[in-house]
């Protein structure tokens, strides 16, 4: 009878642990993609030494990086996709589509956009139960470069913008950058970089264990989602291609 009881507490503890890795993947796969940014991050915070390569399949290399300043390690993430600069700036400005390719966005909504190169958004991440679902409010901002066309897309963090929801964790803190240079052949290469805390109770070791997995999937649902036909006319005037 005692060897039943420390096996059932075993299965249990094993299905707890499970469990959250699920959740924790789901919040990752989401966050990978959002424009979250906390302006006290220092530019030389994501040099370009120390990242350690965890993942490299179809193209997409995923790195991490232990940051001295949050147990959460920041993400980086590499690859070339088929695509002209304005096509992906204009995947990445179109909120209202975010849902079809964003992983695991339950709602994303445009709430004000002050010029065509900056906006304003909310949305929700959709996580299983028992953990509460996250949300965040970003500020987007999309800039090119004159001589080199090197598209980079960053945004604030805007945690205080709406109420909070008391059945919905804020995220409280986030960095991101996109860097998008293009290439030969109508190709361009995407730099991504991440790090966020996801807020509530999950552990800090268990996002890392988890922090390659997401942004693969991610970028395979991102070279999908640039080849729709809605965008095959678009113009966006301060992007040239």
């Amino acid at each position: 009878m005692p060897i039943d009881i420390r096996h059932r507490r075993r299965s249990r503890c094993r299905n707890i642990g499970n469990h959250r890795a699920v959740i924790v993947l789901m919040i990752l796969k989401y966050l990978f993609t959002t424009g979250c940014m906390l302006i006290f991050f220092s530019a030389n915070t994501f040099s370009q030494q120390d990242w350690t390569l965890k993942q490299d399949n179809e193209g997409i290399k995923v790195y991490t990086k232990d940051m001295g300043n949050s147990p959460f390690k920041a993400i980086k993430t590499v690859c070339t996709i088929e695509s002209s600069l304005t096509r992906l700036t204009a995947v990445l400005l179109d909120i209202n589509s975010s849902t079809d390719w964003v992983y695991a966005t339950k709602s994303c909504k445009l709430l004000a956009q002050s010029s065509p190169a900056e906006l304003v958004y909310y949305s929700e991440v959709e996580v299983p139960w028992p953990a509460s679902n996250r949300d965040f409010i970003v500020s987007l901002k999309v800039s090119q470069d004159k001589k080199s066309k090197a598209v980079t897309v960053t945004g604030e963090n805007r945690k205080d913008y709406l109420p909070v929801n008391k059945n919905i964790v804020r995220i409280p803190q986030s960095y991101s950058k996109w860097y998008i240079q293009p290439l030969q052949k109508g190709q361009v290469q995407i730099e991504y970089i991440l790090q966020v805390d996801p807020g509530g109770m999950v552990p800090a070791w268990l996002i890392n264990l988890f922090a390659a997995r997401g942004p693969f999937e991610s970028f395979k649902n991102l070279r999908k989602q640039v080849k729709k036909d809605i965008y095959n006319r678009v113009k966006i005037d301060f992007i040239t291609d």
